[in-house]
């Protein structure tokens, strides 16, 4: 399997909708992302609850808490959709099951009376998913299943949700792709940003004698009693020559 550095900027992304199929007629709710360049969060995000102008079903309700009444004066998509584009373009988008996610939104931008296009005409998909299942085969690879196996603490997630599940599966990417060549990467990287503001700094004569512990008698004593046991054993002890 490639050894991805991802060096580029990267919008870890999630989605919650009100059924399984857009061709059902379901539609998305809410969209979370996370902005990441360099592997690291940078802190800005996009976030937006959405009203499907739709009945969500109970199974979805169930899954991620999110109920036709507090969406009702929520924006559509397309009130939202401009700023969400703007955000992901340029960027590869990191989801987990892409192909759902994807799909439901490319259903919402066919539905728009302006068309724009689809989620590929902007960025590239990684899906965090068909990756795992290469790298752990025969397990499971849901999102929880990931934090168990990655050790990420996920117990704040009782429900779904999109910014959350976005967040999450950040801390799962960078465990599951940050090969060896990917954490030197960061390291030289930082080596260099910082080598190129270096200055000589002068020692501050003022400051305070260092306190060096001594050691007792009887601690002495056990050091020297231990050397000579080296000593008997190896022929070789370099602290008594």
């Amino acid at each position: 399997m490639s050894n991805r550095t991802f060096t580029n900027r990267i919008v870890i992304l999630d989605t919650e909708t009100t059924g399984l199929n857009p061709q059902d007629g379901h539609r998305i709710i809410e969209v979370g992302g996370v902005e990441m360049i360099k592997r690291r969060l940078t802190g800005q995000r996009f976030h937006a609850y959405i009203n499907p102008n739709r009945i969500i079903d109970q199974g979805a309700i169930a899954v991620h808490g999110i109920t036709n009444e507090f969406l009702k004066d929520k924006p559509f998509f397309e009130d939202i959709v401009e700023d969400f584009l703007a955000f992901i373009k340029d960027a590869e988008l990191v989801i987990h099951n892409a192909p759902f996610d994807v799909g439901f939104l490319n259903h919402e931008l066919s539905l728009l009376k302006h068309k724009m296009g689809t989620i590929e005409d902007y960025t590239e998909v990684f899906d965090t998913l068909a990756y795992a299942r290469k790298k752990h085969p025969g397990q499971r690879n849901s999102l929880d299943a990931l934090c168990k196996r990655y050790g990420i603490d996920n117990s704040h997630r009782e429900l779904h949700g999109a910014l959350l599940d976005s967040e999450i599966l950040a801390d799962v990417f960078i465990l599951m792709t940050g090969g060896q060549s990917s954490l030197l990467d960061d390291i030289h990287s930082d080596l260099e940003s910082s080598n190129s503001d270096m200055t000589a700094k002068e020692i501050n004569t003022d400051r305070p004698a260092l306190k060096v512990p001594q050691c007792s008698d009887e601690e002495l004593l056990e050091h020297q009693v231990r050397l000579e046991e080296i000593e008997k054993t190896s022929n070789a002890c370099l602290w008594l020559k």
